[in-house]
């Protein structure tokens, strides 16, 4: 049976997974908002969904306030102050996996913490934690994407130092669906949180617990780096489109990047969606989008590149779009941006709607989990480069760049819409796809997101930077983006290769409707 939008008006919540989906809702329920909505459905994924997200790793937020007003929260971290390139003598590039992979600050708790500082709420944060909190301590059963991704990964992971073994291989393999997930230090992690606040994840006990571990281990985040985070509130980027104004993450995100897609493609006339001049249009906005984001998106701090300006001159955009050959296909392939992550959504009766999203970056992160707290620390600095200068180089204290982003938009009709997915290098065309397939050509928010997708570049575990495709589209699609000169690839079925996304779109009467991916395990709360 095909998946169908949901409506409601009370809140409404969506995520990935069903148990996070239904503890934002609760929270909507029992009388709290958007953003404590989101806090909640935020903790349960760390627990239910341990190999993509996790409190050991990284969180951006988009927050459109009743009063129209838009702002954004970065919870990310920057390299330790022992991070430099001597740490990494003789090696050709920071590794992936364990604990010198484990060399930034993780900052989604400074996220939940500003946003709920920045909101109205009144919920305590025990009971913000409380699924979360009962999840990690009863366990929870393991879904079929998890299990397959334990055993893929199981390997390079269980061999790390720390508990990933005692943790996520309790019975010396890895778990497979339907086995029960126990998670009690991570229980008890998150209760001394609730009971100590959040900011005792970077001073206090927690912290000084969290960085005894990361020491033991080999990590070289310390006590004082954790001191010293902060999540920071930069405004997020805009641009205009026909009838829409959009919002995005500024850098280090790959917002920008989302952002530019959709404004070069408004600029494209495409005519009818799933044909070729919809889907050629997107790739090729793609190509445009990334060419720039590789050159300038990073820490703002060690870039002077305008990117608001850029999105503000149109004749720049128009030119940007002029670039794009209606009937032939770019040479490609430029390399790719890895990352799982897990995008989610909130937004109640008061009209705020929030976009979020965090991530531990591969999945399992550096595959670090420490043992007297049970968090699994992410390797977003993995992909730093280890030179001297340029994009993204390795220096203490600097902000890798990130794949996350979340999407808002504010309609000129007044609907508010909050979209997003996990999926790193594609997360702008999956945002692309969905965003024009509703908004440009008015399909069903549902189908918008359950309809066959595309990706390119490189996916996990393979070296080819195909256009690919999943089924469904018309057959006289592949065939001509094969003929204008894309190196198409057919995938098969639906994949979770294209990411998990979702959406929630708040009407001008305060009707909600949301939608979630047929690719994930997830589901849309509401009441």
């Amino acid at each position: 049976m095909a998946m169908r939008t949901v409506s409601g008006r009370g809140g409404m919540a969506t995520a990935p997974h069903h148990l996070a989906a239904t503890a934002g809702c609760d929270v909507l329920r029992d009388g709290g908002n958007a953003v404590e909505a989101c806090v909640a459905i935020a903790a349960t994924l760390a627990v239910v969904y341990p190999h993509m997200t996790g409190i050991g790793g990284d969180g951006f937020w988009l927050i459109a306030e009743p009063d129209g007003h838009v702002h954004g929260i970065h919870g990310c971290g920057g390299a330790a102050i022992k991070a430099d390139l001597s740490l990494y003598a003789g090696m050709a590039a920071v590794p992936t996996r364990g604990p010198l992979a484990a060399n930034t600050v993780a900052g989604t708790i400074s996220g939940w913490e500003a946003a709920l500082a920045g909101s109205d709420g009144t919920m305590p944060l025990d009971r913000l934690l409380l699924d979360a909190i009962g999840h990690a301590r009863a366990g929870v059963a393991v879904t079929k994407g998890g299990a397959g991704i334990a055993a893929a990964k199981g390997g390079e992971l269980r061999v790390q130092p720390g508990d990933y073994g005692a943790t996520f291989e309790p019975e010396g393999r890895p778990l497979v669906e339907g086995d029960i997930l126990k998670q009690p230090a991570l229980a008890d992690t998150l209760e001394r949180l609730a009971i100590d606040g959040l900011a005792s994840f970077y001073t206090g006990a927690l912290a000084a617990d969290i960085a005894a571990d990361l020491e033991a281990l080999g990590s070289p985040v310390s006590a004082a780096d954790l001191a010293a985070h902060a999540a920071t509130r930069p405004a997020p980027l805009h641009v205009p489109i026909r009838g829409a104004t959009l919002y995005n993450s500024a850098p280090p995100t790959q917002g920008f990047a989302s952002l530019l897609i959709l404004a070069l493609f408004d600029r494209l006339g495409a005519e009818s969606v799933d044909a070729f001049d919809h889907v050629h249009g997107l790739v090729e906005a793609t190509k445009q989008a990334f060419l720039l984001r590789d050159r300038h998106v990073g820490d703002q701090a060690f870039h002077d590149y305008d990117y608001q300006g850029l999105l503000d001159d149109g004749s720049a955009l128009d030119s940007l779009a002029a670039k794009i050959d209606p009937v032939q296909a770019l040479p490609w392939p430029q390399l790719p941006q890895w990352g799982d992550t897990c995008w989610f959504a909130a937004a109640d009766g008061e009209g705020r709607v929030v976009s979020c999203i965090q991530s531990t970056y591969f999945e399992f992160g550096s595959g670090v989990v420490l043992p007297r707290t049970g968090i699994t620390w992410q390797n977003r600095g993995s992909s730093f480069r280890l030179a001297p200068g340029g994009w993204n180089a390795l220096k203490p204290g600097r902000k890798p760049f990130h794949t996350l982003n979340p999407a808002l938009v504010r309609f000129d009709d007044g609907r508010v819409m909050a979209y997003g997915t996990m999926g790193g290098e594609g997360q702008p065309q999956t945002q692309a796809a969905l965003f024009s397939r509703y908004a440009c050509f008015g399909v069903d928010l549902q189908q918008a997101i359950s309809g066959p997708r595309w990706l390119l570049g490189r996916t996990w575990g393979e070296e080819s930077t195909t256009l690919k495709l999943e089924d469904g589209f018309d057959d006289q699609l592949y065939a001509d983006l094969a003929n204008a000169g894309h190196d198409v690839e057919r995938v098969g079925p639906l994949t979770a290769t294209m990411g998990h996304a979702g959406a929630i779109v708040r009407h001008c009467d305060g009707r909600l409707d949301g939608a979630t991916d047929p690719r994930s395990d997830g589901a849309v709360a509401t009441w």
